[in-house]
């Protein structure tokens, strides 16, 4: 995103209100509805789930990492992605009357334990 658009952000500055915050939210409750959102993937009951998302002039843009467990016997993966994806979706929302040109790029697995296919890292 431009370097003007992140400040905005950051300073909290965009009409539409606290782009960090509601990304944050949305992020979160988008993956309590990942089985309504993508075929095939069953409803799992998360333990716990969560978001850092932070600024980094050095893109400049932000970036968000995203986690989730559950105690059932299958990984949440997606989950985790689809918290990140729709938190993405929310800042380019939020801040495109600022930058239209903003690019949402590089999500991907970094790890994942448990499930079926065990553990996994990048």
């Amino acid at each position: 995103m431009s370097a003007d658009a992140l400040v905005a952000i950051e300073r909290n500055a965009v009409a539409k209100g606290d782009v960090m915050a509601t990304a944050r939210i949305a992020g979160i409750m988008a993956a309590k509805k990942t089985a309504d959102l993508i075929p095939l993937c069953h409803p799992l009951p998360l333990t716990d789930l969560g978001l850092d998302i932070e600024i980094d002039h050095s893109l400049p843009g932000i970036r968000v990492r995203g986690w989730a467990s559950t105690h059932g016997r299958t990984g949440v993966e997606m989950e985790a992605m689809t918290a990140v994806v729709v938190a993405l979706l929310t800042v380019y929302d939020m801040a495109k009357a600022l930058d239209k040109g903003m690019e949402i790029s590089g999500i991907r697995l970094v790890e994942k334990s448990g499930g079926k296919s065990g553990d996994w890292k990048r």
